[in-house]
């Protein structure tokens, strides 16, 4: 036996061992794509085991995320700091070895995975930030930016939607660099694919306009090797590699669904290393196999050395640009002081349009945003003017073209933002939030600072419908951990959440309206703390309007027919509840003072937010429905979105507080009399 095969059959018996021991995992695609990822590390992979980041590696993506297994099998072989012992500890809580991939925890891994078609999509994100880097920096004799994008998927990335918007849009985009790696072994966890994935997957992909190779037998590394090799020498357009696998091969369960998701058991294993002729105690790396792959993983060092060594020289060929490059590379925050009149703002205006505005400003200082949309850039105002498309013509094109696929684009951004160098920002109606839902999600699990601007916020889109006004969109996004949701009342308020975005590391969305909003003094970077006084009174408040985005308009105006009855009225300002939370209880209290009892709370959203805000006396001006079809202003009106019903609410308010209190009162002089 080649110790090639040797470590293949080395791969699959430590993955189902360690999945044997954790009684949890995926032993099938470990098992039987060993050889994809063996020939991948072994033969063309370009990385540095001692500097996982280092910026021109090769990436490979497993969007098939299920098979965590095979790939800390394969980091552990190739260096890379994960030892016997975390592999020993799979699937245990707070392992380095945790049940599906995930970015930042485990070195070699490039992104988080396992909701199927979500690494496909990181994938295309990679290799569009490759093209787009290389364009902008290599130089002739300097390519400085040059490397691959490899990705394994399975027949689940491929049936999920994401998987065809991801695969079409890179095709169009003919990213070349990019080279997927299909695990076609026809069996899901039902059973075989037959009854539900049957078209013919070849023609698809060249009709997208892929390369399409296949691989008959994938337990074949040289077959294996000239596809990829193949795969390499067309850059007009991305590949995919047909690789027919047995699923769980040389187990007694290959083949079959019941090696997919559970452990095989002690006795099937026993007689899948009989198979393999697997003679070694458990856990153990044969000593050939660990000092072959140790000498490649070695000799693959001699890439950062020899890019180290051009990067120099290209240092002093071109310092201007090679300082550009550090600072893509390093992530730029610009001095927002120094960008005039980003909280300029006087005339009403809806806040799609300031977000337009504050974002033009922001991308002169901040060249390495990419911004784009799911065909509605002219309406988001998302497009950097005079920025040009990114496409196979002009790879220097800091805006793309989507397409309606806002799915692909929520993972293609994600896949942007991890590769370094560019800051990733996607555009749609609010409604279609939920198309995005799963990238959103990964944006904030893997805490990297993608900006989701979500335009259309409310009943106030109006003839459109209810299929396009937002109503659930808001409480589910501020129900994801880790991730601000901005929602800001005018222009001012809108250039502080793009400050917040581009200077925190988590994700943020920034819901716009169409409709146009007045500009009020006091807003601005006040914003940036999530909610704050926005006008108050003297002395104490008999009552606090709290409101986001366009129904400040109406807490404002509630403010003044309260204030002509003599009511002494503060209205509060909460843009982002995730920032307002984040504050000390000391500033918290100082806006929403707990001995004032008497709230309103306005939104033109779902109400379940507002009532850690509302209290026990307080009322919650929101949709419990869903909208309907008519006049912006009239549906605002039918809803009761207007200033004189929060005026009337914040009198029940306070009239509730003053009962609670005599009631209080009273009991309190009972108990004194006793």
């Amino acid at each position: 036996m080649s110790v090639q095969q040797k470590s293949v059959d080395t791969i699959r018996i430590i993955s189902s061992e360690a999945i044997q021991k954790a009684n949890s995992g995926h032993p099938g695609i470990c098992i039987g794509a060993a050889p994809i990822g063996f020939e991948l590390f072994s033969d063309f992979l370009r990385f540095s085991y001692k500097n996982p980041k280092w910026d021109n590696r090769d990436r490979f993506v497993l969007s098939a995320g299920h098979g965590s297994m095979l790939l800390y099998s394969l980091l552990h072989l190739f260096g890379y700091d994960l030892t016997m012992d975390d592999i020993k500890n799979f699937r245990q809580l707070g392992s380095r070895t945790p049940g599906h991939p995930e970015y930042g925890k485990t070195a070699g891994v490039e992104t988080s995975t396992g909701p199927l078609g979500q690494g496909l999509g990181n994938a295309v994100g990679l290799a569009v930030a490759e093209a787009y880097l290389a364009a902008k920096f290599n130089k002739p004799e300097f390519p400085v930016v040059d490397h691959f994008t490899y990705c394994l998927c399975g027949d689940g990335c491929l049936e999920e939607g994401i998987g065809y918007e991801s695969c079409s849009f890179a095709g169009a985009q003919k990213l070349g660099k990019l080279i997927l790696l299909y695990d076609s072994n026809n069996m899901t966890i039902e059973g075989n694919i037959d009854c539900t994935f049957s078209e013919d997957i070849p023609t698809r992909f060249a009709a997208q306009g892929w390369q399409v190779l296949r691989v008959d037998d994938a337990n074949n590394l040289l077959l294996l090797r000239a596809a990829i090799k193949k795969a390499q020498s067309d850059l007009t357009r991305p590949t995919v590699i047909i690789c027919k696998t047995v699923i769980g091969y040389g187990s007694p369960l290959a083949d079959s669904p019941d090696v997919h998701g559970a452990p095989m058991g002690e006795e099937n294993l026993a007689k899948t290393k009989e198979f393999f002729g697997w003679k070694e105690e458990p856990f153990t790396v044969p000593a050939d196999v660990k000092e072959y792959c140790k000498k490649i993983a070695d000799e693959k060092l001699k890439y950062e050395e020899e890019w180290n060594e051009l990067f120099a020289k290209y240092e002093q060929a071109y310092p201007e640009l090679a300082a550009e490059y550090k600072r893509f590379m390093g992530g730029i925050e610009p001095d927002f002081k120094k960008i005039e009149g980003l909280f300029d703002y006087s005339a009403p205006e809806a806040t799609r349009a300031s977000g337009g505005k504050a974002l033009a400003k922001i991308s002169q200082l901040m060249p390495n945003i990419m911004s784009g949309s799911a065909d509605l850039a002219p309406s988001t105002k998302t497009e950097l003017k005079g920025a040009g498309y990114f496409s196979p013509e002009n790879r220097l094109g800091r805006n793309i073209h989507y397409g309606i696929r806002e799915h692909a684009m929520a993972a293609i951004c994600n896949g942007i933002q991890l590769h370094g160098g560019l800051q990733a920002l996607c555009s749609t109606f609010f409604s279609f939030a939920d198309y995005m839902k799963a990238g959103i999600r990964m944006s904030a699990l893997m805490n990297i600072p993608v900006i989701y601007v979500m335009t259309h916020d409310s009943i106030g889109v109006g003839e459109d419908g209810p299929t396009h006004q937002p109503m659930e969109q808001l409480i589910s996004l501020r129900s994801i951990p880790n991730i601000k949701v901005f929602r800001p009342c005018d222009g001012r308020e809108t250039a502080a959440a793009y400050v917040s975005a581009l200077t925190q590391s988590n994700p943020t969305a920034i819901v716009l309206t169409r409709q146009n909003l007045p500009q009020y003094p006091g807003t601005g970077l006040k914003a940036l703390l999530g909610g704050y006084v926005l006008s108050d009174c003297e002395g104490t408040p008999d009552v606090i309007l709290i409101g986001t985005g366009s129904e400040i308009e109406l807490c404002m105006g509630a403010k003044d027919i309260l204030a002509s009855k003599g009511r002494k009225v503060r209205v509060v300002s909460m843009p982002c509840m995730e920032e307002f939370e984040r504050q000390t209880q000391e500033y918290k209290d100082s806006v929403l003072p707990p001995a004032v009892k008497a709230r309103v709370c306005v939104e033109a959203a779902s109400h379940f937010a507002w009532y850690k805000y509302s209290g026990d006396c307080g009322e919650v001006i929101a949709m419990h429905s869903f909208g309907t079809s008519g006049p912006a202003k009239q549906l605002f009106e039918y809803f009761g979105f207007t200033k004189e019903n929060v005026a009337e609410k914040a009198e029940l308010s306070i009239s509730k507080a003053a009962a609670q209190f005599n009631a209080y009162a009273a009991a309190v002089k009972a108990s004194e009399k006793k």
